[in-house]
């Protein structure tokens, strides 16, 4: 993300077989449902949005949840809602934790995304049948989360790592509505560096394989250049240093994080950045803007 130090992280790879069955287990069980519904995460819509699944699923109503906005910068939330409905994609901001944007879903589901599904139904004698509904998305943006806000209860298994749902399985939300919550599912080959690297900062990809000094040296680098308010107060700086190592090890001092000899912590202090900017502590940071999507294509 940066070219002033040429950080090297590696290049990030991560696709363990058990996603090879979940994009069979998708394309298979796709003409069970109605239509899709796929969580983003709210920093990193872009990245976040597997190519794979979109080419999965191009033949079904398709509709956006922004989750974790909660965490996001929300001027930007709103662009990115606002840049997927004006390519006719429903698409709504939510917080599955605080439940923010979830009151929504279900008048957006029958009044956008299958409105004309259900109105069809309806002259056939058939709008009684509930609408089913398959919830994407990569590894670690919610999805357990979104389901069980939405039915209330402690259907689908919830953990802060990726890779927690392994089966397919069917959740009621309620008369009307069911789920087919599906593992997450990450894409074969992150030709993306930047893109691997954004999902590295959310956690959606391991820590274990991955250099975490060399990737807090990235998220500090972007922070400086873009919330430098939010790294200054979190992390009391007063360096004028522009450099991801500099600004780690004056994150580690600042934090009294000293091997013997004063030398600065820096694997602690790449552990306690990475941990601040995934847990909001940082504040509501973004790391894509829409206009670089659109730029891309």
């Amino acid at each position: 993300m940066s070219e002033k130090q040429n950080i090297q992280i590696g290049n990030i790879q991560w696709f363990p077989g058990h996603m090879t069955k979940t994009k069979r287990m998708i394309a298979a069980n796709l003409p069970l449902v109605d239509g899709v519904v796929s969580l983003l995460d709210a920093r990193v819509p872009m990245s976040s949005c597997n190519p794979d699944l979109t080419e999965l699923i191009n033949t079904k109503p398709y509709m956006i949840l922004l989750n974790k906005s909660d965490m996001a910068d929300p001027n930007l939330t709103g662009q990115w809602v606002q840049f997927y409905r004006k390519q006719g994609i429903p698409a709504l901001a939510i917080d599955c934790i605080s439940g923010k944007g979830t009151k929504q879903f279900v008048s957006a589901v029958r009044e956008q995304l299958l409105k004309d599904l259900l109105e069809k139904r309806k002259k056939s004698g058939m709008s009684g049948r509930p609408v089913r509904l398959m919830i994407v998305g990569i590894p670690n943006v919610g999805k357990s989360s979104f389901i069980n806000k939405m039915a209330k209860s402690k259907r689908a298994k919830v953990e802060d790592r990726p890779g927690v749902t392994r089966t397919k399985q069917w959740v009621r939300i309620d008369e009307q509505t069911e789920f087919l919550d599906m593992p997450g599912v990450l894409w074969p080959k992150l030709d993306d560096q930047q893109a691997a690297v954004r999902l590295a900062f959310t956690g959606a990809i391991r820590d274990q394989i991955l250099d975490t000094e060399a990737l807090a040296m990235l998220l500090l680098e972007y922070l400086h250049e873009n919330y430098p308010a939010s790294l200054k107060e979190r992390y009391k700086l007063e360096t004028e240093e522009t450099q991801g190592d500099k600004l780690l090890e004056a994150v580690g001092r600042k934090r009294g994080m000293l091997l013997s000899g004063g030398i600065v912590n820096t694997e602690r202090a790449a552990s306690t950045v990475l941990d601040d900017f995934r847990a909001a502590k940082l504040g509501r940071i973004t790391l894509e803007k829409p206009v670089t999507q659109e730029k891309s294509e």
